[in-house]
């Protein structure tokens, strides 16, 4: 039998060298994941005092509307939420100890945890952008935010296309 039995008593195909390089990695993985994690939510949470702030000192100018103030603080908010979700995205796929390990797996399911994101983003801004255009009466200028419309749509359909190809290597 090749099995090599380790300080536990348990039995294992690799050797303990390799199963400290391994340890060293998993520690450095996660701390990694910390970092970025702790990094993207900071920056979700500025963002989101950003908002706040932006939107108090618009409402309290008499030369400035309330509409426009709401639409740049839902503007940042919509970019505090993706760097929110970036975080936790972050945060599950590299700081748990899953027992997934499966690159198919983890790559799918990352990709669709972004690709998700960048769509809900799309759509916002693009549905924000209708509005305030509208609102200015700047009609010439909706090219714009249909443009990003349907390049959100694409993007979704794409990610579809990319799931039904990859369906059967998850195993």
């Amino acid at each position: 039998m090749n099995a090599l039995v380790n300080v536990r008593g348990e039995y294992s195909l690799i050797p303990p060298e390799k199963t400290t390089d391994i340890t060293l990695f998993k520690n450095y993985k996660f701390m990694m994941a910390l970092v970025f994690s702790g990094l993207f939510h900071s920056l979700s949470l500025i963002l989101i005092l950003v908002a706040v702030y932006q939107f108090i000192a618009t409402v309290f100018q008499s030369d400035v509307e309330i509409i426009s103030a709401a639409i740049k603080s839902i503007n940042t908010l919509i970019i505090s939420l993706a760097m929110f979700e970036l975080g936790v995205g972050v945060s599950k796929e590299y700081a748990t100890n899953a027992g997934h390990e499966n690159v198919f797996f983890n790559f799918r399911r990352t990709i669709t945890r972004f690709v998700g994101t960048v769509c809900i983003a799309l759509v916002l801004e693009s549905l924000i952008m209708i509005i305030k255009y509208s609102q200015l009466d700047l009609a010439g200028n909706l090219y714009y935010p249909v443009g990003i419309l349907v390049g959100g749509s694409l993007l979704l359909c794409s990610l579809g296309v990319f799931l039904w190809l990859t369906q059967g290597h998850t195993e």
